[in-house]
């Protein structure tokens, strides 16, 4: 069974491709009548010309406890995010598992990728209309707020997510836990078109401990 701390880390950081591009800075403003619809095609088109991406991250959890590290990214289907010390945590996914590491007790849990929320977000094509369950669009000054409800190997929770309505780039999400516990994750220093050396995403699936499956 995973630590609470890897099963939190992992969930709040699940929905972390949804981070700025500065090739879209010049998106046209989203017009104040924009159905919800064309809201999510909006920003599907914006992450789908996103392949690769790396820079940093920062965490608050509910208590107000920070974390903060690192990550790459590769779509389809990979991903790594390093917490920094006094974090031991490593988060990666290659395309078929994702496993969380815990480096100061050299664990390890692995979970199927189709059942985490990744599956969407890690996909060759993001298409929030159709593979995620949207509950709820809408404009709040000059954001967009999106609304998932996710069921996962997780339990169930809920990701709300703000987008800016001029450029679509990801200003702040936040994961509510089966508890109503929030959990809210930044990014910053973030740069697209990056090489990803494929070693990153590597999993031993030798080292796997508590796996779940």
């Amino acid at each position: 069974m995973a630590h609470p701390f890897r099963r939190a880390a992992f969930a709040a950081i699940a929905i972390a491709l949804f981070a700025p591009a500065p090739a879209f800075a010049q998106a046209p403003a989203a017009a104040a009548t924009e159905t919800s619809g064309e809201a999510l095609a909006r920003i599907n088109d914006y992450f789908n010309g996103i392949r690769t991406m790396a820079g940093e991250f920062v965490q608050f959890g509910p208590t107000g406890g920070r974390a903060e590290g690192s990550f790459v990214i590769a779509r389809p289907g990979k991903v790594r995010f390093d917490y920094s010390p006094p974090a031991r945590i490593d988060i990666v996914a290659d395309g078929k598992s994702v496993v969380v590491r815990d480096r100061k007790r050299a664990t390890q849990d692995v979970w199927p990728l189709s059942k985490t929320p990744l599956r969407f977000l890690l996909a060759d094509r993001i298409d929030l209309l159709k593979d995620a369950n949207v509950t709820d669009v809408r404009t709040e000054g000059d954001m967009t707020v999106v609304v998932i409800q996710e069921s996962t190997v997780f339990g169930d929770g809920k990701l709300t997510l703000f987008f800016d309505s001029v450029t679509s780039e990801l200003r702040q999400w936040i994961v509510t836990d089966a508890q109503g516990l929030d959990t809210t994750v930044s990014i910053y220093n973030v740069q697209t078109g990056v090489k990803a050396d494929p070693k990153l995403f590597a999993i031993d699936y030798q080292r796997v401990i508590g796996a779940e499956r």
